[in-house]
């Protein structure tokens, strides 16, 4: 059984023991401890929080111990039910609630499930926020409302059309144009809630060509749900056998999108922020370029550096950020970035919200094939090539990380070198990113170029470096 405190939520397997799962007086622990820290937070004499949840087995469960929880704490409750991490971050500026806990514990296999934690704006609470919901879980500093304040539960199943509706009202969302294309369209929605709002979008957008695979919410996935290569066999073989235009995956959290272009080849996660941004940045008006909109665009330190190219190409800057979605969102706010993400098929549209939202992704994508005017491969063929080699390296706990990735960067000190987060050597177009778990001694190795085999030689070289430090500290020790 495991259990995984970050900053941005709790995550883990379905039962056990206390403290070694996600046990249902774990669920209660940390739910108390967040709506103590949103009180506080507050300016409310009481509080509201929007929940929702994907279809995952123990979904129902976990939803029935957070709301009870929260009427214990005090708090009102708007309960959207069945839903998708970007429409719960709407729900909460729509609702004008204090935060909002969403149960999904995103692209993790059935046996997860997750508290991911919202502050007032809908967006994943700061590393400083997270770390005092786990200082007041650990220390239980949490008081229960008595019987004539516990709180009130209201549903409100309006918020699939209210998250359509907003994609529909942007100005880069081209329906006409989608409508013309005649598009034919693949979706793998993995048994979980984009099965019932990923059609509802493709309709809205003028898509009548549907086919479905796995949009029985369920939560019984049909293959491991993050949507990677390996895991959209499926996929493209139908792609191919119903000669459609492209296929569409999603994760069961729907912020995470991947693509299969019409000869069942992957189009790669990496390049679905591309691709999306590319049109973005296209799109601006002679007068939101006079006004100063610049085309900026931000993505984490270990996405493809095919973003920075397709920016440079439409006279933006392109910055990058340490690892994960709060952390790109706070660059993006400081870099006025008008789109931004990160390589795992991640989109973040600020004129919608800010956070990941495979739907706004896939509307995008749509309006921009449609005018491309041409398949789905051949506008893949028009960004640079780049290929990723993902590595790791396992360490023993008396190894000295940190100094390991000092040494490395010492090494090196000759190439431009970024340490916001772990440590990032440029070598022109190639780069290798060195990060180090929160949570066990391992070392995560990431290295890009436009050969795959240089990538991974790449990977190679530095994992060889890391290995004579580790002989340097075996013999001063």
């Amino acid at each position: 059984m495991s259990l995984i405190k970050s900053i941005s939520g709790i995550r883990g397997t379905i039962g056990g023991k206390p403290g070694e799962g996600l046990s249902p007086l774990d669920v209660v622990k940390f739910t108390s401890a967040y709506a103590t820290f949103i009180k506080g937070k507050s300016k409310n004499k009481r509080i509201k929080i929007v929940i929702g949840r994907d279809a995952r087995i123990s979904g129902e469960m976990m939803n029935n111990i957070v709301i009870g929880t929260l009427q214990g704490m005090g708090a009102d409750i708007v309960d959207i039910g069945l839903s998708t991490t970007p429409t719960v971050e709407i729900a909460v500026t729509e609702e004008k609630a204090d935060g909002g806990i969403i149960l999904t514990a995103s692209h993790n296999p059935k046996q997860w499930n997750a508290l991911k934690l919202l502050n007032e704006k809908g967006e994943f609470i700061s590393e400083k926020d997270g770390a005092e919901v786990l200082s007041i879980a650990e220390s239980e500093t949490y008081v229960f409302a008595d019987v004539n304040s516990l709180g009130k539960v209201t549903k409100n199943d309006t918020y699939f059309k209210k998250h359509i509706d907003k994609i529909l009202a942007l100005s880069l969302i081209d329906v006409a144009a989608i409508k013309k294309a005649n598009f034919k369209v693949v979706i793998d929605c993995v048994n979980s809630t984009g099965g019932i709002i990923v059609p509802q979008l493709l309709e809205a957008l003028g898509v009548e060509k549907i086919v479905k695979l796995y949009c029985d919410p369920t939560g019984e996935f049909p293959h491991n749900p993050e949507p990677l290569p390996e895991n959209l066999r499926d996929i493209a073989k139908v792609v191919k056998k119903e000669n459609a235009s492209l296929g569409i995956v999603v994760d069961p959290d729907v912020d995470r999108l991947a693509l299969v272009c019409e000869d069942g080849e992957m189009f790669g996660e990496e390049y679905t922020l591309v691709a999306c941004a590319d049109y973005v940045l296209s799109k601006r008006t002679p007068a939101e370029k006079a006004d100063g909109k610049k085309a900026n665009t931000v993505s984490n330190l270990s996405s493809t550096r095919a973003l920075r190219d397709v920016t440079e190409k439409h006279g933006g800057i392109h910055s990058a950020s340490a690892v994960g979605e709060v952390n790109v969102v706070k660059l993006m706010k400081d870099t006025k970035a008008i789109i931004g993400g990160e390589g795992n098929g991640g989109v973040i549209l600020p004129e919608l919200h800010y956070g990941r939202d495979a739907l706004v992704g896939i509307a995008l994508f749509l309006s921009h094939l449609a005018k491309h005017g041409k398949s789905c491969s051949m506008l893949r063929s028009t960004f640079n090539d780049y290929y990723i080699s993902k590595n790791k390296i396992e360490l023993t706990n008396e190894i000295d990380v940190d100094r390991i990735l000092q040494d490395i960067k010492e090494k090196y000190k000759k190439q431009p070198v970024n340490t916001v987060d772990g440590v990032k050597i440029e070598f022109d177009k190639e780069w290798v990113h060195l990060r180090k778990s929160n949570t066990e001694p391992i070392i995560r190795i990431y290295s890009e170029s436009e050969s795959e085999t240089t990538a991974d030689n790449l990977a190679k070289k530095i994992m060889a470096d890391i290995r004579d430090c580790i002989k340097k500290q075996q013999i001063t020790a």
